[in-house]
């Protein structure tokens, strides 16, 4: 028998707030590992060189946005018009137009290769056609990918 068996005690890995901290470090870890690489160092006259972050002069709501479109590319691999319309809906995220319009030109997204990932969604999950899942990319009530997106997609389904 166990040496825990024995005194009764659960050991520290059953214990809800060892995971509990466990989260709590991989938080931290994860939020002290998304540095500013936006530093730019210019020179004064007298050579000495002051530090101007770029993102200073972004309003928080257009970071925000921007966060956000970047959560939907990742794990939702949705459209840009997509992006566009949650994060502006009043049902969605609720961003100004301009806001909306700052994440989605700042947006590093190879839409392509989303139009891929969900064509492969729907015909992993949902069993569609090609045609189908064609057509669903491009609609308006659908994916609202472009042809020329759509296309790639389906060109490149197994």
């Amino acid at each position: 028998m166990s040496n825990h068996a024995e005194t009764g005690k659960k050991p520290i890995y059953k214990k809800w707030w060892f995971w509990g901290l466990i989260i709590v470090f991989i938080i931290a870890i994860g939020t002290s590992q998304g540095g500013n690489s936006d530093t730019l160092t210019s020179t004064q006259g007298d050579g000495q060189e002051i530090e101007n972050k770029e993102e200073d002069n972004i309003p928080t709501e257009y970071k925000n946005a921007l966060k956000k479109a970047e959560s939907y590319s990742k794990t939702m691999h949705m459209s840009k018009q997509g992006i566009y319309d949650q994060l502006t809906s009043e049902y969605g995220e609720q961003f100004s137009a301009d806001a909306a319009q700052y994440a989605i030109d700042n947006l590093d997204v190879d839409y392509k290769q989303n139009a891929l990932e969900k064509a492969k969604t729907y015909q992993n999950t949902m069993h569609m056609s090609k045609s189908a899942i064609y057509d669903q990319l491009i609609s308006e009530y659908g994916e609202q990918f472009t042809e020329e997106e759509a296309q790639y997609a389906i060109d490149n389904l197994k």
